[in-house]
C-alpha cells in the first residue's frame, strides 16, 4: 500500500475534485470510488465526497500499488444455463470468486469463462473482467450473466442500472421471522470500522430489500428475496441489521451453525431479463445446491 500525503492550500472545493488537482493519475470517479473505500482521510477521519476542504487540511491517500494481472484461461466446470451469440448464463458454484484480485489471482470465474468462450467475450470489463456485468460474492451461489460482445455488455448494463433486471434469491436465515413479508428500506455504506465490510449508514446508497416468508422452521427461517437495487453485500447485511442474519454468514454473523456449513446459504435462484439484442422476455432458474438442499430436509425433520 502506497501513502501519498498533501496540506490544502486553498479551500472551497470538494474533496473528490481536489484529488484530481493533486494527483494526476485520478479521475472524478476513481477519486469518489477511493473515498467510498475509506482509503482517503482528511486530518486523519473518512470524509464524504462532498466535503469542502479548508485551508490548512491535511489528506492521506491509501493507493494500491499497480499489479500485473494477466488473466488466463483455466478448465474448472460450468454448469451454463443458458447461451447463446451474445450472452452466457452460469449457475455459479458456492466458493468460487467471480474475477481475480488480491489474494485470488487465478481459479475464478472470470478464467473459466475464458476457457469456455475464447475470444468471443466483451472487452468492456477490461482484461480482467471480460464480459462480465454484474457480480455475486464468492460464497453466495446462483446465476450470473455474461456478455459475449460490446453491444450486450452495454444494454445489460443499463438494464441493471436502471432496475429491470429482476433478481430472486433464496436465503436461509437464523431466527423465526414473523412477518409473512416485509420491505427493508436502509442506506448501505463503506464500514468506517472495517473497510472489508459494509454497514447501515444514514448517508449512504439507498438500498431496498423485499423478502416473504417461504417456510418456517425450528429456530430458522426461509426466505425469498428479492432486490430492488444492488448494493455490495445488501441483502447480507440487510438482513443481518434487523436480526436474521444468513446462516454460515461469516462477515455479518459469527458464521457458527449447526450443519457445518461454510459460507453463508445464499443462492440466486432466478433472473428475469429482456434479451440485449433479441428483445425476448427470459426467466431463468437454478436450483439451490445440494449442500443448501440438505439443510432443508435436515431442518423439516423439526418442524416449529
Amino acid at each position: 500500500m502506497n501513502k501519498e500525503e498533501w496540506v490544502v492550500q486553498k479551500e472551497g472545493i470538494r474533496i473528490d475534485k481536489v484529488l484530481v488537482e493533486l494527483d494526476s493519475s485520478l479521475s472524478r470517479t476513481a477519486s469518489g470510488r477511493l473515498i467510498e473505500q475509506g482509503k482517503v482521510t482528511v486530518n486523519g477521519k473518512i470524509p464524504k465526497a462532498s466535503y469542502i476542504v479548508r485551508k490548512g487540511d491535511k489528506i492521506i491517500i491509501e493507493k494500491e500499488q499497480p499489479k500485473e494481472v494477466t488473466l488466463k484461461p483455466e478448465k474448472i466446470p460450468l454448469n451454463v444455463i443458458y447461451e447463446d451469440n451474445d450472452i452466457i448464463v452460469i449457475n455459479k458454484q458456492k466458493g468460487i470468486v467471480v474475477h481475480p484480485g488480491n489474494g485470488n489471482p487465478n481459479g475464478t470465474l472470470a478464467n473459466a469463462i475464458l476457457e469456455l468462450c475464447k475470444d468471443s467475450l466483451s472487452g468492456i470489463g477490461g482484461e480482467i473482467r471480460p464480459g462480465i456485468v454484474h457480480r455475486l460474492d464468492k460464497d453466495t451461489s446462483g446465476l450470473i450473466i455474461v456478455a459475449k460482445n460490446d453491444k450486450a455488455h452495454i444494454v445489460i448494463s443499463e438494464s441493471i442500472k436502471n432496475r429491470q433486471v429482476k433478481k430472486t434469491y433464496i436465503a436461509l436465515v437464523r431466527g423465526i421471522v414473523r412477518e409473512k413479508e416485509a420491505t427493508i428500506k436502509m442506506p448501505i455504506g463503506r464500514s468506517e470500522k472495517d473497510r472489508k465490510k459494509m454497514a447501515i449508514k444514514r448517508n449512504g446508497k439507498e438500498a431496498i430489500t423485499h423478502f416473504k416468508v417461504l417456510e418456517r422452521f425450528n429456530g430458522y427461517t426461509l426466505l425469498e428475496v428479492k432486490l430492488e437495487t444492488g448494493r455490495t453485500h445488501q441483502i447480507r447485511v440487510h438482513l443481518s441489521e434487523i436480526g436474521h442474519p444468513i446462516v454460515g454468514d461469516e462477515v455479518y454473523s459469527n458464521g457458527k451453525n449447526q450443519f457445518g456449513i461454510k459460507g453463508q446459504l445464499l443462492h440466486a435462484q432466478r433472473l428475469e431479463f429482456e434479451h440485449p439484442i433479441t428483445k425476448q422476455k427470459l426467466c431463468l432458474e437454478a436450483p439451490i445446491p445440494e449442500e443448501f438442499h440438505k439443510v432443508i430436509l435436515n431442518l423439516r425433520k423439526n418442524p416449529v
